[in-house]
């Protein structure tokens, strides 16, 4: 088996476990997810997850696409527990089928310059769409657990 580059090392030992920058958008961009059904079904897989020691930070629910910033524990499979959370969020959609675009984008945050400049790109979203003149106006946002980059 052929040893991890020393570079790889580094970056995995430096962020264990790490925070991330995630998003996923809705299939065609179909603008399904900017409501209270939704936002609460969000809401409540974040709970079940906290008991499993897995974070959600800060999060913004747009009409076609989500992000949010997530860190789990050491067995924690990001694409695992996001096809979790699409499937559930899934039961808050009309039947309508597909609800996804495949796959979902992720970034590890290395600092906490990075954490904030993501936030603020993602706090403005809505006001950037022309949804609400200023960010707190959003009702499909918040913070579920206090995430800070290592």
């Amino acid at each position: 088996m052929p040893e991890t580059p020393p570079r790889l090392d580094r970056i995995s030992d430096s962020y264990d476990p790490p925070l991330y920058f995630v998003t996923f958008n809705t299939h065609q961009r179909r603008r399904l997810l900017a409501n209270e059904a939704v936002h609460r079904h969000f809401r409540a897989f974040a709970k079940i997850a906290q008991s499993r020691d897995i974070g959600v930070g800060r999060y913004v629910l747009m009409p076609d696409h989500a992000h949010w910033f997530v860190r789990g524990n050491l067995d924690f499979v990001l694409s695992q527990w996001i096809r979790l959370l699409k499937r559930t969020l899934s039961s808050a959609l009309p039947m309508a089928y597909p609800h996804w675009q495949k796959g979902f984008f992720d970034h590890v945050i290395r600092n906490s310059e990075s954490y904030a400049g993501k936030w603020e790109y993602v706090r403005e979203n809505p006001v950037r769409a022309g949804l609400v003149t200023i960010s707190e106006q959003w009702p499909w946002q918040g913070e579920l657990v206090r995430l800070e980059a290592m």
